[in-house]
């Protein structure tokens, strides 16, 4: 956690620049640093974008560092890649932050980092907390890639609350987002660049 002398709001956490690159999810007021991602959290989300780019504009598909703002904490998300919608491009200009006043993103992805258990924080941040929070956001459409699972979740957004569809294997993920998606479970899960 970074020492802050006073606890920030939301809105002077968004004033905030420390001169780095660094990435901060705003808990309770302090900054929480982010962790780098793995590479292979980073080669999935890649290929997974490279895919996404042939069914949707290139500048709709991105992937950290865009920011989300949420209700609870913490106030922030960094999804591993989130589809915009078309009038974020000109409400994100001066900051990749999706504020609660913008419409929420069409889809957010993430891929879960290596766990122990299902009470491992790693596996509560997306399975639980994430869901909770993204789900409040309204997002229409929030997939989590477990590779250790080998699992794909796809969970829609159906009267407020989220039902969620587990891919696997050879089975061919269905999107209501990407209803032309061609892509299965293990495509995603052993993706390469």
């Amino acid at each position: 956690m970074t020492h802050t002398p006073v606890k920030l709001t939301f809105e002077q956490y968004l004033e905030y620049d420390d001169g780095t690159d660094n990435c901060y999810e705003l808990f309770n007021g302090e900054l929480i640093l982010m962790p780098p991602e793995s590479e292979e959290n980073g080669w999935i989300v890649e290929w997974l974008r490279d895919e996404l780019v042939q069914l949707i504009k290139r500048r709709l598909v991105k992937i950290i560092p865009y920011e989300l703002q949420v209700l609870g904490n913490p106030q922030n998300r960094f999804p591993d890649l989130v589809v915009l919608r078309e009038e974020h491009l000109k409400l994100t200009k001066k900051r990749r932050t999706i504020t609660l006043n913008m419409p929420p993103p069409q889809l957010v992805v993430e891929v879960v980092s290596p766990y122990r258990s299902q009470k491992d924080e790693n596996y509560k941040r997306d399975y639980v907390e994430k869901r909770q929070q993204y789900e409040n956001r309204d997002i229409p459409e929030y997939w989590i890639i477990d590779p250790q699972a080998q699992l794909v979740v796809v969970l829609l957004l159906i009267n407020g609350r989220y039902q969620a569809t587990e891919f696997s294997g050879n089975q061919r993920i269905i999107s209501q987002i990407f209803p032309k998606l061609e892509l299965t479970a293990a495509q995603v899960l052993q993706a390469r660049i």
